[in-house]
């Protein structure tokens, strides 16, 4: 029995039609705000675009080959990530079919109005169809974020503490040790709080009452309460979070090493002591999706840090060129075919 929550009739209304409508219209909205935003700097910046243009027409192909083949262990990666929670959840499915369906749903993601959205149902949807049960498939990919986040975040913190205090940006950095520590701190609060049993028997009184009449509700609870048992079942003992703690870290400095061999295929300086600052922060910019495959935003912040740790303008938008086209433009023809082959495929065994 599939743990997905019921849909309505063929004739009935849809709920979420007016929701899904809105994400469509934002997308192309976003989609236009960045095509003329991309407009109007390309004709306020022409002589560092021919700059970029130049440097990239030398661009050192080999060490070029070096900066995609980090780009695909990065992939990998997280795939292996992603395996290694469902199996710790008792679904073995192999490595290549992880890999073919995060590359699959990383397209969907970057390229479709609601791209997270859709990509995270047909992730679940892909795992089904090869035996993986709803709730395995959602605690694992939610457990995945997890563990992406809190890495990337001591990332964030280590770039920080690395950079020069007396540095350019001097309050950025603090900035950014202000706030890991204000979370962290929030974080040390709500785990105190949960602690308090008469506060867990408060909130489970509240959080039964909200399904108490309403079956749709009471659907939508019984799926996280499976999505949560399976969290709880598939965590290991805290040795064990130590191989997805790294792989998430090989996802992580194989992307940051991907920035940096752009620049060294280019035959610049890696601002290093802002460098590490710089990637976390606007990977965490990007995480917001305020544009389709963060278009526009990811680009203007990560050639704005670039040029305050000492970039010519020239040089810094030409190394964010060259690393978006490796991180993002071409893995959106690859993550279709992948994203066609897995849809297409027919799995031996499959869930009813």
């Amino acid at each position: 029995m599939s743990g997905l929550p019921e849909t309505a009739g063929p004739g009935a209304p849809d709920p979420d039609a007016p929701r899904r409508a809105w994400r469509r219209y934002a997308w192309w909205i976003s989609a236009a705000a960045v095509a003329v935003a991309g407009g109007l700097f390309a004709l306020t910046h022409r002589r560092e675009l021919d700059a970029a243009l130049r440097l990239l027409h030398r661009v050192d192909l080999d060490r070029l080959a070096v900066a995609g083949a980090l780009e695909a262990v990065s992939v990998v990666a997280l795939a292996a990530l992603e395996r290694w929670l469902l199996r710790a959840a008792g679904s073995p499915v192999r490595l290549g079919t992880v890999t073919a369906i995060t590359t699959g749903a990383n397209a969907m993601s970057g390229a479709l109005p609601g791209g997270g959205v859709l990509s995270l149902g047909w992730t679940v949807r892909q795992l089904q169809r090869r035996s993986v049960a709803f709730a395995t498939a959602a605690a694992a990919l939610a457990a995945a974020g997890a563990v992406s986040i809190v890495v990337l975040v001591l990332l964030l913190t280590l770039g920080a503490l690395v950079a020069d205090p007396a540095g350019p940006a001097p309050g950025l950095r603090e900035g950014v040790l202000l706030g890991v520590a204000s979370a962290a701190a929030l974080g040390l609060v709500l785990a105190a709080l949960s602690l308090w049993p008469r506060l867990r028997r408060a909130g489970a009184r509240g959080w039964r009452g909200l399904g108490a009449g309403r079956p749709g509700v009471a659907r939508f609870q019984a799926s996280v309460e499976g999505i949560g048992r399976e969290l709880h079942r598939l965590g290991p003992d805290p040795r064990g979070w130590g191989r997805p703690l790294l792989l998430s870290a090989l996802n992580w400095s194989c992307d940051a090493g991907c920035l940096a061999a752009c620049l060294w295929a280019l035959r610049l300086p890696v601002p290093w002591r802002g460098f590490l600052l710089a990637y976390t922060l606007i990977q965490l910019l990007g995480s917001l999706r305020v544009t389709p495959g963060s278009l526009g935003i990811t680009e203007a912040s990560l050639t704005a840090l670039l040029v305050v740790y000492g970039l010519p303008a020239s040089q810094a938008i030409a190394a964010t060129l060259l690393y978006r086209g490796l991180s993002f433009w071409a893995l959106q023809p690859i993550g279709w075919a992948c994203w066609l082959g897995v849809t297409l495929h027919r799995p031996k065994a499959s869930t009813a």
